[in-house]
């Protein structure tokens, strides 16, 4: 049993105990240290939000410069240069498009979920002020969905769980079904196939739009990828056909580009992939190249207009955090995208990705691999008792776990979504490393799902 009294996020604590995680004491380049002095390649990226690598000369220097000038000062009154410039940066490499109305405003806050349930809260607001008010009180969601684990972003998630402990507390939804759903395409809904489903998912997603018509005050989703929801990713064209029907029914998209932004798809940002620019679009993760915690909300001079009158009209946005805007992490932000820019890591991710393809190749004739599914250096790989029939593995015997154990033992850290085994290593990573990633990783799936 641990003798620390520390309590891991979404971690079942009692077998956490016995497993005797390491403890991670320093980091060298794209490795781990633990108190033991072992290494660990970061085959997760730090939960999918390093850039370049731990202690990057660039951003320590960047974030110690800056503690010769100020640590933090509030965002509620007073103005903060690197906030202003940050904000700048983020206007000028937003995703933009020919005849779209270009995303101009920039909202801090400091993580993935608050940066979601600040564009929903922006959203709801918007309808009540602008020009022609509406009352809208409903948000569509994709089934399957991960927003975030706020009572919002909950909300507009699909993870079964949150709503039955927490539903009494959550906003009003309604799911439009995902294209590719958990086990597609092995387990699709009945009467349907590969071909049909995206197709059917959207005539659903036009169908609800109308139905609920004047009542939408936005649809949120993951751009090409639903990440935390099981790396479900979507087939081309998707992403394009939500945001004309968004655009047929006046309703504002949000795209939560937390996961799949800075470069995880091959490009900076997913909406880019098929040139959709959304009415707000959220990052975090990756933004200060996984140092510290900033989030930016991003929409458009329409939405903000909604929110301009004399304060005794109280159009505000009431909505703010103590650490908004926050200095430091501004710092190390300016510092990881001008070594982003410089390193043209969205061209590393795309030769990185083509490496790990290649290297995965041999899973495709596993007994216990059903698919290895990837996006960009967003890889998947989905692991079954069997894989014709169909048949997964008990969910007790945790599978994905195992081969997470596994890894570790031979030096490298990755985490499962269930018995879907993820891989998404730092967009910087050098293509060299793909070698030893993806060579752990099948030793590690053999061990797991031997016997």
């Amino acid at each position: 049993m641990t003798d620390s009294p520390l309590w891991h996020p979404f971690t079942p604590m009692q077998a956490f105990a016995e497993e005797r995680a390491p403890v991670i004491a320093a980091a060298d380049g794209f490795e781990l240290i633990d108190v033991a002095g072992k290494r660990y390649l970061d085959g997760v990226s730090s939960l999918w939000c390093n850039v370049h690598g731990h202690r990057v000369p660039e951003i320590d220097e960047a974030i110690r410069a800056q503690l010769d000038r100020v640590a933090h000062s509030t965002l509620l009154g007073l103005r903060c240069d690197v906030a202003d410039e940050l904000a700048r940066q983020l206007v000028r490499i937003a995703p933009a498009a020919a005849g779209t109305e270009p995303l101009t405003k920039v909202f801090f806050s400091d993580s993935g979920a608050t940066c979601v349930e600040v564009g929903l809260k922006m959203a709801f607001q918007y309808h009540r002020q602008k020009a022609t008010p509406e009352r809208r009180d409903l948000f569509l969601k994709l089934s399957h969905a991960y927003h975030g684990d706020t009572v919002g972003t909950a909300s507009v998630g699909g993870i079964s769980l949150f709503h039955t402990l927490y539903g009494e507390l959550f906003y009003k939804t309604a799911a439009i079904p995902s294209p590719t759903p958990p086990g597609y395409p092995y387990a699709l809904p009945e009467g349907h196939d590969a071909d049909s489903l995206p197709r059917w998912a959207l005539a659903e997603t036009d169908r609800l739009l109308g139905e609920h018509a004047g009542r939408v005050a936005a649809l949120v989703m993951e751009p090409r990828v639903q990440g935390a929801g099981g790396l479900l990713m979507h087939p081309a064209g998707y992403l394009r056909s939500i945001r004309e029907l968004c655009t047929k029914h006046d309703v504002p998209l949000i795209a939560d580009e937390v996961a799949v932004g800075f470069g995880k798809t091959g490009e900076t940002w997913a909406c880019q992939t098929e040139d959709v620019v959304p009415d707000f679009l959220c990052t975090a993760k990756g933004l200060t190249g996984g140092y510290l915690p900033v989030a930016a909300t991003l929409t458009t001079d329409r939405i903000y207009d909604a929110f301009l009158g004399e304060p005794h009209e109280l159009r505000t946005f009431f909505h703010g955090h103590t650490f908004t805007g926050n200095a430091l992490g501004c710092a190390a932000a300016l510092a990881s995208l001008k070594k982003y820019e410089a390193d043209d890591c969205p061209a590393n991710a795309r030769a990185l990705s083509e490496a790990i393809g290649e290297r995965l190749a041999p899973l495709a004739d596993h007994p216990h691999v059903a698919a290895v599914r990837r996006c960009g250096v967003m890889t998947a790989i989905d692991l079954v008792a069997e894989r014709v029939p169909h048949r997964p593995f008990p969910p007790e015997r945790r599978t994905g776990h195992r081969a997470v154990l596994a890894a570790r033992e031979r030096g490298l850290i990755l985490r499962p979504l269930g018995d879907t085994l993820v891989l998404m290593p730092a967009v910087g990573m050098p293509v060299g490393l793909a070698d030893r990633l993806c060579e752990t990783a099948i030793a590690a799936i053999d061990a797991a799902t031997a016997a």
